[in-house]
């Protein structure tokens, strides 16, 4: 079964096989956010602590965001909207 499964995801961790992007979409049971929400969230609290506390204009949190997880511009303005309150569900 583990072959099986190193075969279909790629990518071995331990004795387990997962994709990176398999658990992505969930949600934390601490907060409720998913990964991607965290990672934007905190380059927000670093890219406003180095400027002074002031607002950070989003292609700049985009740019940061992208450095460190792969993600297209629709997913993050989603993120966006989800995270100020804006985001209305289909």
């Amino acid at each position: 079964m583990t072959k099986l499964r190193e075969k279909i995801d790629g990518v071995k961790t331990n004795n387990y096989t997962r994709s990176d992007d398999e658990y992505d979409c969930l949600p934390d049971v601490r907060d409720g956010l998913t990964r991607k929400e965290r990672i934007v969230l905190t380059c927000l609290m670093q890219t406003q602590k180095e400027r002074g506390g002031r607002n950070v204009p989003t292609l700049m949190l985009y740019g940061r965001v992208i450095e460190q997880i792969d993600m297209s511009q629709s997913e993050f303005q989603l993120i966006l909207q989800k995270l100020t309150g804006h985001y209305l569900p289909d």
